[in-house]
């Protein structure tokens, strides 16, 4: 460049400045130049203007020094700086089409004053009423919010500007504008680390998905890989929270059960709507840095197809669950993920069994053993939303299957002879034939397939995981028949009718029958009977018990006291809940016969402290028609004859002091019939049979706590203590 070529109105030292190596000189240079334009622009001087523009882009930005080409640009942005929206506004000959792809190539640019100039331009492009920028936006949106993200308050002041102009344009014209060519850069931005870029690409996406509607579905993977970490977040980001969770919701919505149907791409009218009051909260930003504490892999976002351009007034759309149900199953999974995540993804499964039933039961293999080892979690929250995912997944029709399969996973697989369900042949409890089988009463409603993989893998979690039988068994078999809401969690009263109580404890009887490690199986039925015998949730199921009246209760009757032989204590609980009396009595003279050890003595001292409960009221008032229940009398002398002088023997002894003398009792006229109270034994009840399956199951504990003490003891050896 010819030091001595005069470049006025540039003067000398501006000159030297713009061709200087050191960028704080071409800084103070380009204000100079921006100062001298102001000026001419103010006198109206236009020729001066145009003769300071073309000798920065001809001495300087086309020069092949390389300090001079910089100093040509920020000279170039300078000026533009200074004329604002006078250089496109006063000219005829704009060619905004070839503009673009200039804009979106240079978009990307990391200088400071190249992100300046070129957000000043687009400022003055959107100003234009002849011009509409949003037919071009996808081709600029993501570079916007890497700018955005610029280290210059200034700068990122004014793409906040710019990018609320937008919003506000879209949220006018939604009809023109190209939602789904725009659907992933939000996604990819809703997910970063700035906070600022992240809530209003969040807010973004939140007006995206309620003026498009089912546009946005396609991009349903995307979208939720993106919110559903947000929705852990603590109050730090509490503004981002808020809006992934108006997102969250949104998209729910816009499943409905026409989704269940075949895959035939469905016409959507795009949804109009007015702008929002609220949008302001668009521009709030964190007050914390950081990104989200966990998510699944991102090629969830990248893998999804951007749809062509293509008007939207009649886009078809499929909801395809595969990527969906992948995420979801993906955050679930991950134990790192927070709580308010967990329950949002629970709750998108629960909402996807309901509308599209059929299509989500081609997942359901997959979900099972995810589902059931959320069970463990630490959450009471996080493990009634997932009984209530199992729930339906067990009682819908749409389960109903000849043969299933297997469930995936060594670990939970089950053979078809584990899920059959019982028949009466292989029961053999009623004497009466025609009586219906084990399946379930025709009182209670039909359940799937997947109710006994349900039952059956619940309990194979529950003997791999003890500590979860001890600590949950009792919140997790509850909540599943729960008929009203719990004091300990809020435990859904739909839950009741999903899986109804009767259900629960025949199908779970069953299984136990066949179970062959007994000391799980003594364990799992004590846990069944103390809940039977004390959850206020199922006072229904224990008056179908007290009476034995129908075929169906004298059904469920059998099924438990098969099962309930693996405890022997707990067996007689059951016949004193159904006033088998005289079948207790006989049940109890077989205690002699068994290895009375500590555990059992305890089990006997709570038996006692539970008939003194309100549950055993109408037992307590039995005791004074000591002439029509000398069998009830009979049984708790047995116990109490067990008990070692403790303080249960104690206030067994003293509620059996209280027993009225019969002879006190005898009215003028005499005995008379047997009350109403009374109730003989159920002549359709095999007890006989009963009493020797009983036998049989405590002979095969003997021998299984021999086996395990190594003692050579002879089976019919009674151990005192």
């Amino acid at each position: 460049m010819n030091p001595e070529k005069d470049f006025a109105p540039l003067t000398p030292n501006i000159v030297r400045a713009l061709n200087d190596k050191l960028y704080e000189k071409r800084k103070v240079a380009a204000l100079e130049i921006e100062k001298l334009v102001r000026e001419f622009v103010a006198q109206n001087n236009t020729v001066q203007i145009k003769h300071v523009i073309q000798t920065l882009s001809q001495e300087f930005a086309l020069s092949q020094h390389p300090h001079s080409r910089k100093g040509g640009l920020i000279g170039l942005a300078a000026c533009s700086i200074a004329l604002g929206k006078d250089i496109v506004t006063e000219s005829n000959k704009f060619d905004l089409v070839g503009f673009i792809p200039l804009l979106r190539e240079r978009i990307y640019s990391n200088n400071q004053y190249a992100r300046q100039f070129i957000i000043s331009w687009i400022l003055v492009l959107e100003s234009v009423p002849d011009i509409n920028l949003l037919d071009y936006l996808p081709e600029i949106l993501d570079g916007l919010f890497q700018i955005l993200g610029d280290n210059g308050k200034e700068i990122r002041k004014m793409c906040e500007v710019v990018l609320g102009e937008f919003l506000k344009e879209i949220k006018k014209n939604p009809s023109s504008v190209k939602f789904a060519e725009m659907a992933n850069i939000l996604v990819i931005h809703c997910q970063t680390t700035d906070d600022l870029i992240q809530l209003t690409a969040m807010c973004w996406m939140r007006e995206f998905i309620q003026l498009a509607g089912r546009v946005m579905l396609p991009y349903s993977s995307g979208i939720l890989t993106a919110v559903l970490p947000c929705l852990a977040y603590d109050d730090r980001k509490k503004s981002i929270k808020e809006v992934a969770n108006v997102c969250n919701q949104s998209l729910m919505k816009l499943v409905t059960p026409e989704d269940d149907e075949p895959d035939e791409p469905k016409p959507v009218v795009q949804k109009q709507a007015e702008p929002n009051p609220d949008d302001s909260s668009a521009k709030q930003e964190g007050a914390a840095s950081g990104g989200p504490d966990g998510s699944c892999d991102s090629s969830f976002s990248s893998g999804i197809s951007v749809f062509p351009p293509a008007s939207t007034e009649r886009a078809p759309v499929t909801l395809h669950l595969d990527g969906i149900v992948q995420v979801l199953s993906c955050h679930l999974s991950n134990m790192a993920i927070g709580m308010m995540t967990r329950i949002a993804v629970l709750k998108w499964l629960y909402h996807l069994y309901i509308k599209t039933p059929r299509k989500m039961f081609r997942h359901t293999d997959s979900l099972f053993p995810t589902l059931l080892q959320t069970l463990s979690d630490e959450s009471d929250e996080v493990i009634l939303k997932d009984l209530e995912v199992l729930a339906e997944i067990a009682s819908s029709p749409a389960g109903q299957m000849d043969d299933p399969g297997p469930l995936d996973g060594p670990d939970l697989r089950v053979s078809h002879s584990e899920l059959q369900v019982p028949t009466p042949g292989r029961a053999g409890l009623l004497k009466t034939p025609g009586t219906k089988g084990l399946e379930c009463s025709p009182s209670t409603p039909t359940m799937n397939s997947y109710f006994y993989k349900f039952m059956i893998n619940l309990l194979k979690r529950f003997s791999s995981e003890r500590k979860l039988l001890e600590v949950r068994g009792g919140f997790i078999i509850r909540g599943l028949g729960a008929h009203e809401t719990t004091h300990k969690a809020a435990c859904f009263w739909q839950l009741c009718l999903l899986l109804n109580a009767e259900n629960i404890f025949h199908s779970m009887a069953d299984i136990l029958l066949r179970e062959e490690d007994l000391k799980f199986a003594s364990t799992m039925v004590h846990t069944l009977n103390t809940i039977l015998l004390t959850s206020t949730e199922l006072f229904q199921l224990r008056n179908q018990l007290k009476d034995l009246k129908t075929p169906e209760s004298q059904n469920l009757f059998c099924c438990l006291y098969r099962s309930w032989c693996h405890n022997p204590v707990t067996t007689v609980s059951l016949c004193f809940l159904t006033q088998n009396y005289r079948h207790a009595y006989d049940l109890i003279q077989k205690f002699g016969d068994l290895e009375v050890t500590v555990d059992f003595l305890t089990e006997v001292d709570k038996l006692v402290q539970l008939i003194e409960c309100p549950i055993f009221t109408y037992l307590r008032l039995q005791l004074l028609d000591v002439k029509n229940n000398p069998y009830l009398i009979k049984a708790l002398y047995g116990l109490l004859m067990l008990l070692p002088q403790s303080s249960a023997f104690q206030l067994l002894s003293h509620r059996l002091q209280c027993v009225p003398n019969p002879e006190l009792l005898q009215t003028g006229d005499g005995v008379k019939a047997a009350p109403k109270s009374q109730k003989a034994d159920s002549p359709s009840i095999d007890y006989a049979e009963l009493l020797q399956h009983f036998e049989r199951v405590q002979k095969k504990h003997l021998e299984v706590r021999h086996q395990r003490s190594g003692r050579g003891d002879h089976l019919d050896r009674r151990v005192v203590l």
